[in-house]
């Protein structure tokens, strides 16, 4: 017979911590890259290419980014109710910048308004998202595999934000890798992008967001 008192209970990963009064940062100073992994410069290459889009206003002591070897998913974004634990990429997946965008892209959702009561994230109702929302809704449906319940969750609002932020940054980005990382993506008609031509508007209405947001440029000190 098992002593359940000698059982360890599995321990639940602490959120990130709050500090301060919410103010706009880089996101560089948002998150902790792994800068021992071999992943360091190709995840650091994304995230300069989402910070030249936008910034972020935050509370948040910055939320790490976690290497894993997992082959069931290409990444994850942790969260309790509306606090960070942290960004997960998987080091087997081909497409490890694109992953870890598509997180970022569910932190920077998240973390612009959550509702406690009904969970839902900004990209379902917060008035920027209005535009984006509109011109994705006419995006056409990528056929993911999968049953009708896999189907619905990759159409619902945050995870067609997370796809669409990804792909606006690689777009945007003027990085020979990360444009390249995009173009593999679109030649083999990977369901996670969108045709070129076909998505155009949406990645304007993405950056329009931040615009709309105040997040595009830091706001500096004044002096008296």
């Amino acid at each position: 017979m098992t002593n359940d008192l000698r059982v360890a209970r599995r321990r639940y990963p602490d959120c990130v911590a709050r500090w301060g009064r919410p103010r706009v940062r880089s996101l560089e100073d948002c998150v902790t890259l792994p800068e021992r992994s071999p992943l360091f410069g190709e995840l650091e290459r994304a995230l300069a290419a989402a910070s030249r889009i936008h910034m972020m206003k935050s509370d948040l002591v910055r939320v790490p980014v976690r290497v894993t070897s997992t082959i069931s998913e290409a990444g994850a974004y942790r969260y309790r109710r509306a606090n960070p634990i942290d960004l997960r990429v998987s080091s087997r997946s081909a497409h490890r910048a694109t992953g870890f965008l598509h997180e970022l892209g569910h932190f920077v959702d998240h973390q612009v308004h959550y509702d406690r009561k009904s969970r839902v994230w900004a990209s379902a109702v917060h008035p920027a998202f209005a535009g984006w929302r509109a011109a994705a809704a006419k995006l056409d449906g990528r056929p993911f595999p999968g049953g009708s319940y896999r189907q619905r969750y990759f159409e619902s609002a945050q995870e067609v934000w997370a796809r669409c932020y990804a792909q606006t940054v690689l777009m945007r980005s003027r990085d020979p890798f990360l444009v390249q990382q995009l173009e593999s993506l679109l030649d083999a008609d990977d369901p996670h992008v969108w045709p070129a031509a076909a998505f155009e508007q949406v990645a304007v209405e993405v950056e329009a967001v931040f615009v709309q947001l105040g997040l595009t440029q830091l706001e500096l000190p004044i002096a008296a």
